[in-house]
Order: structure tokens, then sequence, then C-alpha cells
């Protein structure tokens, strides 16, 4: 069965702000299977425009990467997210 992904380009705006938005998933994100592939980190964009972080999180299928997005915590969560940074997730399947 292929595996499931989320996928989020970022633009953090307000630094500390963000800091409870990654505290406040993560264990959202373990309880949903989910596991960082990448969190952070030095990245470049040669085409397209720049975002400053990327996040991957890998899960056991899509059916789980979509559980995660659609959970209502973690919705309460993301909202700091949305009020802090210039971000677009994105739900994948693939291997």
């Amino acid at each position: 069965m292929p595996k499931g992904s989320i996928i989020g380009p970022v633009t953090v705006t307000n630094t500390e702000a963000y800091q409870d938005y990654i505290t406040g998933n993560s264990p959202i994100i373990k309880a949903h299977g989910g596991k960082p592939i990448v969190r952070g980190g030095a990245s470049e964009a040669p085409e397209g425009s720049p975002y400053s972080r990327h996040v991957i999180f890998e899960f056991p299928d899509y059916a789980s990467a979509q559980a995660l997005y659609n959970d209502p915590e973690y919705q309460k969560v993301a909202q700091i997210r949305r009020d802090n940074a210039i971000s677009m997730i994105i739900l994948a399947e693939g291997i």
C-alpha cells in the first residue's frame, strides 16, 4: 500500500508564536502515525517562489495523512500556523 505524506512549504512571519504550532502539532502527528522526514534545515529553491522552511511527514497511508489534516485537534493548532506564517499544505500519496 502506498504511503501518505504531508508536505508543507512555510515562511514563518512570527518565529516565537510558530514554536507553539510545532509543539502543539507534534503529538497529534505522531498519534496519526506520522513521522518527520524533513523538518526545517537548510533549503533553496532553484525554481519557483521560495519558502524559508520545509516539512515533510510520512504516514502509513494516504488515509492517515488525510485523517491528521482533518482532525479537529490539529485544525485548532493549525490556526497558529495560519496566523504566524505563509504556508501551503499538500497531501500526497506515493512511495
